[in-house]
C-alpha cells in the first residue's frame, strides 16, 4: 500500500516497520513482566495499577497489530534491546530488594523508566505515521501514547503520595 507522501520502499517507511516491530516486541514481553512486578509489589494500590495497565498493554498489542494491518506488513516482533533491558534491571531491583515499600519504590522507578521509553517511541512512531500518511494508524498509535502518560502520571501520584516516604522510613538492616 502506497503512502501518501511515499511508498512503503522509503526509508521512513522501512524504519518506521521496523520500530514498529522493535515495540511490539516490547510490548509482548511487557505481558510477561508485568504480573511480575505486580505480584512482588507489597501496595494493593500498586499491585492495582499495575494489572490495570497490564489489561491496556494487551490493548496496546492489538493496536500495533491492526496498525500493521493499516501500513499492509506482517506483525514481525523484532527484539527490543532497551526493553530488555529495562525489564532485566526491574527483576534486579525485585531481586535485590525485601518486599516492602522500599522494592515498590524500585518497581515504580522501574515501571517509569518502562513507561518514558514507550512515550518516547509511540510519540516518534506518532509522528512517522503522520508523514507517511496513515491517518487511522495515527489514531491507533495516539490513543496508546495517551494511555502510556497515564500510566506514568499513576505511578508518580502512588510514589509521592505514600509509597516514598514509607520507603524513607525503612531502616537499613546492620
Amino acid at each position: 500500500m502506497p503512502t501518501k507522501n511515499g511508498d512503503n520502499q522509503s526509508k521512513l517507511f522501512k524504519f518506521f516497520q521496523e520500530e514498529l516491530q522493535d515495540i511490539y516486541w516490547a510490548e509482548k514481553k511487557l505481558l510477561k513482566a508485568i504480573p511480575k512486578m505486580a505480584d512482588a509489589s507489597s501496595s494493593p494500590d500498586l499491585r492495582n495499577a499495575l494489572e490495570s495497565h497490564l489489561q491496556e498493554t494487551k490493548g496496546h498489542v492489538d493496536r500495533l497489530e491492526k496498525v500493521f494491518e493499516i501500513i499492509g506488513v506482517e506483525s514481525d516482533a523484532k527484539k527490543c534491546h532497551a526493553m530488555s533491558g529495562l525489564v532485566e534491571e526491574a527483576e534486579e531491583i525485585i531481586d535485590d530488594t525485601e518486599e516492602g515499600a522500599m522494592r515498590d519504590a524500585g518497581i515504580i522507578a522501574a515501571g517509569q523508566k518502562v513507561e518514558h521509553y514507550e512515550i518516547a517511541t509511540y510519540g516518534t512512531l506518532k509522528s512517522y505515521a503522520q508523514t507517511l500518511g496513515f491517518e487511522e494508524a495515527v489514531s491507533l498509535l495516539e490513543q496508546t501514547l495517551s494511555e502510556e502518560k497515564q500510566a506514568d502520571e499513576k505511578l508518580t501520584d502512588l510514589a509521592v503520595s505514600s509509597i516514598n516516604e514509607e520507603a524513607a522510613h525503612e531502616m537499613m538492616e546492620d
